[in-house]
């Protein structure tokens, strides 16, 4: 396979067909990108107006931890159909129209609720936070299955190109559009208003109609796959492995919390460091409640209650194909994939209270790090492609992991300079650059490592892996902020991004993943 392939199609579409699905998949994902920053900056935001603490509004960050761990129901995706909505609008389109309709479910759910109000108010706006990653994840899923199996290696590049395009104005559409939105209505840093956080999201909930129309309109992909057909006892079996699988994970990661508490003080005496000790506690409590649920989940595949050979084919082919197909390139293509983001996650949870807490206000945050700043992210995705066809995909990535941990550093200059506008713009141009630039390779490189048999899991294996790691060190970026400063933050982002740079200078060098 040629990934060199991946970034740009040389060849115009054929036909109009072509040129539908490239509208189509820009407005899917429109859909897909509205909301991520209501879950992230906005949402912080918000938070932080309604009087909330940083530690505080970066936990919520877990809630789209949905993102991270979607490959855990990816396969159900893959296999399970939709009552009703399945054998009207197809396997992809039914669930695909069910994420969407959950996702404005989850908005508005947040609309109609003042975190301020007591702590009541601001535990339901964690519940409908975690809703809106889990049902935003099942949508992500299901446009990247989507949009995998209705092109072709020709086509491939193209479609992954405009999907982050249509990705990113979805992004500044609940970024920029809900701060100018909340600000127009009457809240600002000084006065807090509900009422105006309320319009923003109902009206943020009321573009996602955008997607559910496109849905009702795009074709169902024509698959050479087959997927079996199984009785109602079958599926049922497999939702039952995978709701123990999360029932047990919840369980024992809330029972193991006095424990992580212990071992928490223990690694802060040992280390020094609050903010070590509390992500080191914390993976430890993760792993811990992954072990466990891992093996009640055996335990129930190993009963008469499933269909072992359906469970197999729903949740081990996939990482076993994956595992044959990469198997000697397998650590070294997963190091790159978990550590490639890391240095532009864990800022970006805390990047919007930053620009806040040195003076800037919400309009010109929405204008400059939002709109001016998409327009430096499209720039800098047509750059990648135009680097990575003339140099190839490995390179391409190189660039953008050194421009990723050296943007970085340039907000360690803005921490001492503080609200100056005409650095803020170049602080943007040089981010969103950096950030367009290698996310676009890399998106449609990932999708040319998948089996169409198992598009929707592999994918999200993929891309949940990519994003999980950095997650749940973004959900520590506050203690961390408290702990080291802004600067010395800043500084560790960008540290945290050169392992990889040094695992792609090794593929590099020892030409994998390079098609050649």
């Amino acid at each position: 396979m040629n990934n060199d392939s991946v970034v740009v199609s040389k060849n115009k579409p054929k036909d109009l067909t072509e040129w539908l699905r490239y509208g189509q998949i820009t407005l899917l994902g429109f859909s897909a990108g509205i909301p991520f920053f209501l879950i992230f900056s906005s949402l912080s935001l918000w938070l932080s107006q309604a009087g909330l603490s940083k530690s505080t509004i970066t936990y919520f960050s877990w809630a789209a931890l949905g993102y991270s761990f979607k490959f855990l129901w990816a396969p159900l995706v893959d296999r399970l159909p939709i009552w009703g909505l399945t054998a009207f609008l197809g396997h992809r389109r039914g669930w695909l129209l069910l994420s969407q309709c959950a996702v404005i479910t989850a908005i508005v759910w947040m609309g109609l609720t003042n975190p301020q109000a007591s702590e009541g108010h601001l535990t339901t706006m964690a519940f409908a936070a975690v809703l809106l990653g889990f049902s935003a994840a099942t949508q992500d899923i299901s446009i990247d299955a989507w949009r995998i199996e209705v092109a072709n290696e020709r086509t491939i590049a193209m479609m992954s190109s405009l999907y982050v395009i249509g990705y990113r104005i979805g992004m500044i559409t609940s970024g920029a559009g809900a701060l100018f939105l909340a600000a127009y209505f009457g809240t600002s840093a000084e006065q807090y208003s509900y009422e105006a956080w309320r319009s923003s999201y109902l009206i943020m909930a009321a573009t996602m109609l955008v997607g559910v129309l496109t849905t009702l309109l795009i074709p169902e992909p024509q698959t050479a796959v087959k997927r079996a057909v199984h009785g109602v006892r079958d599926y049922v079996g497999i939702l039952l492995l995978f709701a123990v699988f999360v029932m047990v994970f919840i369980v024992t990661y809330r029972w193991f919390s006095d424990y992580a508490s212990i071992l928490n003080n223990q690694l802060v005496a040992w280390f020094g460091n609050q903010a070590l000790g509390d992500v080191l506690s914390a993976s430890f409590r993760l792993i811990v409640g992954l072990a466990v649920a891992v093996l009640a989940a055996g335990l129930i595949y190993r009963s008469p209650l499933v269909n072992r050979k359906m469970a197999q084919q729903t949740y081990v082919s996939p990482v076993s194909n994956l595992i044959q197909t990469y198997r000697g390139e397998a650590w070294l293509l997963l190091g790159i994939i978990v550590l490639y983001r890391v240095a532009d996650i864990v800022l970006g949870v805390s990047a919007n209270l930053f620009y806040q807490d040195i003076g800037f206000d919400l309009e010109e945050i929405a204008w400059v790090s939002k709109t001016f700043g998409l327009v430096m992210t499209l720039s800098g995705g047509l750059l990648g492609g135009f680097i990575a066809k003339r140099y190839g995909v490995l390179r391409t990535m190189i660039v953008g992991a050194i421009a990723s941990a050296a943007t970085n550093l340039l907000f360690m200059v803005m921490a001492g300079l503080g609200d100056n506008l005409y650095y803020l713009v170049f602080l943007i141009t040089a981010d969103n650059l950096a950030q367009g630039l290698s996310l676009t390779a890399f998106v449609g490189f990932l999708s040319l490592l998948v089996n169409k048999e198992f598009t929707a899991s592999q994918y999200a294996i993929f891309s949940s892996i990519m994003t999980l790691f950095p997650k749940i060190l973004g959900g520590y970026s506050g203690s961390m902020i408290d702990s080291l400063g802004y600067s010395g933050f800043f500084l560790t982002t960008a540290i945290m991004g050169l392992p990889a740079v040094a695992l792609l200078l090794v593929a590099y060098k020892q030409g994998k993943f390079t098609g050649k």
